[in-house]
């Protein structure tokens, strides 16, 4: 059984830790090792410093250290910076650490994404968190 590869921007993390959201399927389903997260440490920094912005550092550095000790994790050490994200350069870290970890899918709601749709090479797909609801909710990742 293939387990699908998939990067997470930080909203999409965010969104998902609520356990009574509707996103929270997707925070189980990494849990429960339904697919592999790949982060780098851009990533991982990005994630810490976002959710103790949106709620207490302690809680930030739990998800962080749990996320780093769960087996399907795979750090990634991205060799290539593509600079394909112009509108916002900070997406970059997503789209590099796909392309090095040869990732299924990103998974995020941010817009600045969609040029990845008119480049021919690297081919990055992105889907929206509710497609990515989606195919977990029907065992198609």
């Amino acid at each position: 059984m293939q387990t699908d590869r998939v990067v997470l921007d930080t909203n999409s993390l965010l969104v998902s830790l609520a356990r009574q959201g509707k996103a929270y399927p997707v925070w189980k389903g990494f849990q429960d090792g339904r697919y592999i997260l790949c982060v780098s440490n851009e990533i991982i920094a990005e994630y810490e410093e976002v959710i103790a912005q949106k709620t207490r550092p302690e809680i930030a550095r739990n998800v962080v250290d749990y996320i780093l000790q769960q087996r399907n994790v795979e750090m990634i050490d991205p060799y290539f910076h593509l600079e394909l994200i112009t509108a916002d350069p900070d997406d970059n870290k997503f789209v590099d650490c796909a392309f090095s970890a040869n990732a299924t899918y990103i998974v995020s709601n941010d817009s600045h994404y969609d040029v990845l749709r008119d480049i021919p090479f690297p081919q990055l797909l992105v889907l929206k968190l509710q497609t990515f609801l989606e195919r977990l909710a029907t065992d198609s990742i």
